[in-house]
C-alpha cells in the first residue's frame, strides 16, 4: 500500500470526491481532505492510500499537473510524518516572590 499526497485540490472536494479522483487508478483504500480545524473548510490538500504500489505509482505519473477543478494538482508520494514540538509552551509567570 502507497499514500500519497494530493495538494492544490478544488476547496469544493471532499473526502468522496478525493477518492472519486483516484477510483479508475486502482483501489482506494482511504482518502482524507484535509479540514482546517477552526472553520471547517477544506485546506487544499489531503492523502490519498492506494492498495498497490504499481498503480499508485500510475496514478502520481497521470495525475499530477492535471486539471481538475480549474486548479492542477500537486501529486507526490507522502512522506512519512516528522515528530516536530507542540506549539504552546512555556506559558506561566515567571519565578520570584511576589510577597
Amino acid at each position: 500500500m502507497k499514500k500519497l499526497f494530493v495538494s492544490s485540490l478544488p476547496y469544493s472536494v471532499d473526502d468522496a470526491g478525493l477518492a472519486a479522483i483516484f477510483d479508475g487508478y486502482g483501489t482506494v483504500v482511504s482518502a482524507k481532505v484535509i479540514m482546517d480545524r477552526d472553520t471547517g473548510r477544506s485546506k487544499g490538500f489531503g492523502f490519498v492510500e492506494i492498495e498497490e504500489d504499481e498503480e499508485a505509482m500510475r496514478a502520481i505519473k497521470e495525475l499530477h499537473e492535471s486539471e481538475h477543478g480549474g486548479r492542477n494538482l500537486i501529486v507526490n508520494e507522502a512522506r512519512p510524518k516528522e515528530d516536530r514540538p507542540r506549539g504552546g509552551g512555556g506559558g506561566g509567570y515567571g519565578g520570584g516572590n511576589r510577597y
